[in-house]
Parts: C-alpha cells; structure tokens; sequence
C-alpha cells in the first residue's frame, strides 16, 4: 500500500507538470491581449473629417482603425448598413472617405478563437485525465489488497521462458543426486508405468547439502529434464506481518501449479518456514507455524496420481520440523557434496562457456588449488578472472588472473596501500615460513603451494596449503598435524623475537576450538572417551542461537579444559621441535620471503630440500 501511494503521489505531480506546461506553451503562442480603446461609430465620422484616420479595416461587423499616429481604435458598425452608409450619416463626404485607406475582410476563425476554446476545454479535460488517475490508482490498491494472499512464485520452464531452461548435462558432478532425480524426471514423463504397478513417486524431495553446492540448480535441471513448469519461491517469502498471509499464499501456491497437468513447486530455504514447531516466540498461532501447518495439510491432499512434485532445498536439516520428513512427505533426501577434484574441473569448464581462455590454462591444477570450493564458489572465481584480464586489458584470460582469482576468493583483494614497516615485514616472514616448515616437515602435513607477506583482506601475510589428497575421514593425527602448522608461525615468531604479536591471534584462535571439537565432539580424548559433551540449542534471537546447553557437571567442564590444554601443548611441542631443528631453514625461507614477497611452490621446495615423494606427486 505505502508503493501504492508514492505511484500515486508521482503521477500527480506529472499530470501537475504537464498542464503547467502546455499552458505556458498556450500562453506563449496566444495572441497578444493587448486591449484597444473603443469609439463609437460617430466619433469615428468626426476623426474621418478632422483628417486623422489613415485607414479602416471592417471584419464581419468588427471595425479596427489605424490613425496617422500609427495608434489603434476599434468600433463596430451597424448590422444593416454597409460602414460608408453609416458614415455618411454622419456627415462624412465620399471625398473625406476616400482619402482614407478602407479594408473589407471576410470573418474566419483564427488561432484566437481556437486558442480561446481550447484555454477553456484542455483544463477539464486535464482534470478529469487526473480524476480518472486517482479512481484507477485507488481500483489498483484494492485489487493489491485482494492478490496480497497470492503467491509471489517464480516460473521458470514453461512456454514464455524457453531461454531459461536448463538440463542435467549443464550441472557438472553432483552424480548419485542425479540419479535419485531421474526418477522423478520418469515419473512425469511416464507416470502410468508407475501407477499401474501402484507405486507411489514421492510426494516431495528434500535437498540437502552447505551453501552454493548447486541445489537451486539442480531443481531447476529436473524441471528442465521433465519439461514441466518450475515454480521457485523462497521460504522467506510466505512470511508477512498478517497472519494469515502465509498460508493463503501457500493455497495459492499450490492451486496455481494444480491448474497444469504436470508441475514442480520449489521451495529455498525450507528452513525459514520448516523449523521444528513450538521453540519460537508466539507458540502455535505463529505466523510461520500457521504457513508450515498449510504446507503440511497441502502435502497431504495431494491425489494419489497427482503430478505436482514439491522439491525443497536447506542447508540446515537438523533443525526441519519431524512432520516435514515423515512418509507422505518429503520422502526423499537427496544428499549434495562439496564437489571432488574432478567435479570442480568439470564445473569449471562448464561455467569457462563465453569465457575468452588462453590456450597455455590449465583448468586441472585450479581445481587442485581449490579443495573446499563449491560450484558458487568456482563461478565467481572465473568471473573474478575476468574481471582481472578485463582491467589488464588482455584479450584472454590466462593462468596468472585465475591463480589470482583464487586468492581473492579466499582472502580477499590485495591492499598494496597497506605497506608493512621493515620490522612488521620481517615479524610477518617469520610468521608465515614458521608454518610453512611445519607443514612441510610434520607427519601428516600438507605440501605448502604458496606463501605471501603482501596483505589481503585482514590478513598481513598468508600461507596457501594444497593436500595430497582431498580426505572425507580425518583421523587424530590429521587434526594435530593441523593445529600444530597453524601453531607454527606464533612460535616462530617467539623463536626469533622472544615475543609474540598479535598476528597469530586468528591461529590461536583456530587451533583452540579445534582442539575443542576434538574433545567435546569428535570423542578423540584418551581421558574422557567416546562421549560428546554439550547440546545446541535451537532457540534463537535476532539469527542467532543463545548458545550451548550443558549437559555436564563443572567436574567434566574442568577436564575438557585440561584435555584441550593437553592437545595444544601437544602439537606446540611438535611445532618447536621442527622449528629448532630446521632453523637454518627457517632462516633462509624468512629472508627470501623478505626479498622476494611472494614465493611458489617450486621455490618453497628448493628452499627446503623437499623431494617428490614428500609432496605427494
């Protein structure tokens, strides 16, 4: 309604405008109103006489006179006589008459008339076009209040958009939920073969997976597969100060997509209507728990030939509703994965389409630098790319701008104008080859490809590592050897200085709650045992979750402490023992570090003597 009124405000205005306009224009072009004195048809006849006349124009009965002063007079005649009857009347000769310059013009309508006609129609009709505003205005916000219930869904797939059709070979990996998919994609292309056999399609999916694994795409591609309309609307959206609001779009939602023969509804974000009932505020008259409730109660009235599938997608299925995942509804879970090595290849050539790419790229070892992207992930890091040959002014993009591209992604864009005094430049050396040369020399390390003293985002220097291998299982060790490479650089800079700074507090940071985890979550802990200690709670405020409910007495609380302390001092240990024995190696890749700023992977290993077999290739 607020739109509704500032539309309305606007238009008055330039209805206001437009006739202030067109009425200067009309007054402009107008002719001049300047008045004329006017004589009567006698002392017109005496000024003939006295020789003062020049000449006479008569129009219809309209008399304009000219005096030998150039001044103007106007009269008017009688109707019945022509003017020199009525002149010599009054005692005008013809000899008088004749010296004056006498003018008879036929009447017509001039620009005076049309102008004086249209001053005095354009107004109404100005105002009753500003009427007729007002009265549709007001129709169209009485109108919005009746469709404010109507779903506000997205189609996409159907006959008015053909371009924005996609299909399975446009979403690279993702391969076991694709197969689970296809089945939904048969059913509505064939579905009598299932339902001869009285089989059942499940009512609705559920995607599952972190965010920008290709779950949106991935709906949208069985849509695309099965040819059927895809109605996309966000969780959020059902939302609305009204109650009641919420489930009346939920109706209208799925009245629309019934009205097809075949039809995919997808919700994003499940999560922000599906939260498990009774943890928020309001209890069960809740806005999103009466929306959740028509969800559930549409789900269920679905025939048993129905052809409307519903697909949901969240990044949080621990806290969903149980009615949500029961049988009937969203049957299926369809698990996505942050892609593997060859996914993140695969993706990257399918988003590198309308992409200039020198022919010396390889798209195989920025998938090997970039374990941890997702599909968002990779897309923005080409369009990064581009981005960055576009302002070199290159005509492709080439290795250089997609190396880059992954560190901006990660950490940020470089901040040449933060320059690092000579102490804070070698503070930051020492800091960031301390945890290159743990990693590289602790047990279960992971090769180090590059280390940089240039600042990014937050950081004053960083240290990018590449595993051998990607790893879906960590083991203990895999954990220590982390912790200890993230202690590296703190202790590093205590060898050298005999102080720390406070560039090692986001490390310390990190290696504190993993540790944490290691005790509390993973059960890793030789004293405490397989138990995990703590309980989330779901409650939240303002997007946040209040914290942690414990379920463990102080006793228990002391000991995770101690375990914790145990752990870190475990791979600080680790970490001082490297570095006491390397330190001549320490020192040569700190100076060269100095020198150079920036330095590769090939550079890091001749630096550290570090064979083939080492790095895993």
């Amino acid at each position: 309604m607020k739109k509704a009124t500032q539309n309305l405000a606007k238009n008055f205005f330039v209805i206001v405008l437009i006739f202030l306009g067109i009425s200067a224009v009309f007054t402009l072009f107008s002719p001049s109103s300047t008045v004329k004195k006017e004589i009567s048809i006698s002392q017109l006849g005496q000024e003939i006489i006295q020789g003062k006349v020049k000449e006479i124009i008569v129009t219809g009965n309209d008399i304009l006179v000219t005096y030998t002063d150039n001044t103007q007079a106007q009269s008017k005649k009688e109707t019945e006589l022509a003017l020199s009857e009525s002149l010599a009347n009054y005692g005008v000769s013809k000899e008088k008459l004749a010296k004056v310059n006498l003018v008879v013009q036929e009447p017509k309508a001039g620009w005076g008339q049309i102008g004086s006609i249209l001053l005095f129609v354009l107004p109404l009709l100005f105002f009753g076009l500003l009427f007729w505003s007002f009265a549709r205005q007001a129709k169209m916000g009485a109108m919005q209040t009746f469709n404010f219930s109507k779903a506000r869904a997205r189609i996409f797939g159907a006959e008015g958009h053909p371009k924005q059709k996609i299909n399975f070979q446009d979403v690279a990996g993702l391969k076991e939920a694709k197969e689970e998919l296809k089945e939904i994609v048969e059913f509505l292309k064939t579905p009598k073969k299932f339902l001869d056999m009285g089989a059942k399609i499940p009512r609705g999916v559920l995607l599952l997976g972190p965010p920008g694994c290709g779950k949106t795409l991935l709906a949208r591609a069985t849509a695309g597969e099965s040819n059927v309309p895809f109605f996309s609307v966000a969780g959020s959206e059902f939302i609305e100060l009204f109650v009641g609001v919420g489930s009346g779009r939920v109706r209208s939602l799925f009245q629309e997509a019934k009205k097809h023969n075949k039809a995919i509804i997808f919700i994003d974000e499940l999560d922000a209507i599906g939260r498990t009932r009774g943890i928020g505020i309001g209890g069960g008259h809740d806005e999103r728990e009466q929306t959740l409730n028509q969800i559930l109660v549409e789900m269920d009235g679905f025939e048993r030939d129905s052809k409307t599938i519903i697909i949901g997608a969240t990044n949080r299925p621990d806290i969903l509703d149980p009615a949500l995942l029961r049988p009937g509804r969203f049957d299926r879970q369809v698990i996505l994965n942050l892609p593997s090595i060859e996914d993140r290849e695969a993706i990257l050539k399918i988003h590198i389409r309308g992409k200039p790419l020198a022919k010396n790229t390889k798209l195989r070892e920025i998938a090997e630098r970039t374990p941890g992207f997702s599909g968002a992930d990779l897309e923005n890091l080409l369009n990064e790319a581009a981005i960055l040959a576009a302002r070199r002014n290159k005509q492709q993009i080439e290795q250089m701008e997609l190396t880059e591209s992954i560190e901006k992604v990660l950490l940020g864009p470089e901040r040449k104008s933060h320059v690092l005094s000579p102490r804070e430049k070698k503070i930051s050396a020492y800091h960031e080859a301390g945890h290159a040369l743990v990693a590289s020399f602790t047990d279960k390390g992971e090769p180090v490809r590059k280390i940089s003293i240039v600042s990014r985002g937050m950081a004053a220097g960083y240290t990018i590592k590449s595993p051998i291998e990607e790893k879906n299982i960590k083991a203990k060790s895999d954990f220590l050897a982390d912790i200890a490479t993230l202690l590296g650089g703190y202790f590093a800079e205590k060898k050298k200085f005999k102080e720390v700074s406070t560039g090692a507090s986001n490390d310390l940071k990190i290696a504190s709650d993993l540790a944490r985890k290691l005790v509390k979550d993973y059960g890793m802990s030789e004293k405490l045992g397989p138990i995990v200690f703590g309980e989330k709670n779901e409650l939240q405020f303002l997007g946040k979750e209040f914290g942690e409910e414990r379920n463990y007495s102080e006793k228990i609380a002391q000991k995770i402490d101690e375990e914790v302390a145990k752990i870190i001092k475990q791979a600080a240990s680790q970490a001082t023992k490297i570095l006491k024995a390397k330190n001549n190696l320490l020192e040569k890749l700190s100076q060269k570090l100095m020198e150079k700023e920036t330095l590769e992977r090939e550079e890091i290993e001749k630096i550290l003597k570090i064979s083939k077999k080492k790095r895993g290739t």
